[in-house]
């Protein structure tokens, strides 16, 4: 049984602003919930439809029947398990390697995707602009397929000025730069990639050392 304050709670985590008042997200499914749990992130309680972690302690682990749990799932098909995960403290930018920035990336599903790539790639950064969506939203923490795992997602007032302190060649992903195929690349840069319907803001533009594309493969 979830109780209506609980339900109250887990419905309300679904928008940005009361993910910040709490410092809670959700997440949903055995893998992802599993490898966060894996991973040290701080679990508040988990609801689950099955006989499953039962290595949770009892105060934490809630038996739920499925119409309990689509209660308070954020899918249209939910899953068999719900958890609620304190928001980690945010740390210092470590800029080494390569970095990834995004301007205004608006998508969850685009953005968990992104996160998935960087864990694929091995990049353990990702810089975002104020207005990205946020990474604990739910539907980004499902895309990501437990990569927030192993990519920090900074978010920076100016995403300007924070990737030029970093004193790394900037490069933004336009239709008209070079292609990625044939262009010599550095291996220590910042590569911006912009909103899904405007590309890269005029601002950060001014900031860049180059423009690259991604040609259609033929």
């Amino acid at each position: 049984m979830v109780s209506k304050n609980q339900i109250k709670l887990i419905t309300s985590l679904q928008q940005k602003k009361y993910r910040k008042q709490h410092q809670l997200f959700l997440a949903e499914g055995v893998k992802v919930v599993q490898e966060l749990i894996d991973a040290n992130y701080e679990l508040q309680d988990i609801f689950t439809t099955q006989d499953d972690f039962s290595r949770i302690s009892s105060n934490k682990r809630h038996a739920v029947l499925p119409t309990d749990l689509k209660k308070i799932s954020a899918l249209s098909t939910p899953n068999t398990c719900l958890a609620l995960f304190s928001i980690p403290k945010a740390v210092k930018i470590e800029s080494t390697g390569l970095i990834l920035a995004l301007d205004s990336v608006r998508d969850p599903g685009n953005l968990g995707t992104i996160i998935r790539l960087c864990d694929w790639f091995g990049l353990s950064e990702l810089i975002c602009s104020k207005t990205t969506v946020d990474c604990y939203n739910p539907k980004v923490i499902q895309a990501s397929m437990g990569s927030i795992t192993r990519v920090r997602c900074y978010y920076v007032e100016d995403l300007g000025v924070t990737l030029t302190a970093l004193q790394k060649p900037i490069y933004g992903a336009t239709a008209k730069g070079d292609s990625i195929y044939t262009a010599k690349l550095p291996k220590e840069a910042t590569y911006i990639f912009g909103s899904e319907s405007h590309g890269i803001s005029a601002y950060l533009s001014n900031h860049l050392n180059g423009e690259l594309a991604i040609p259609q493969f033929r």
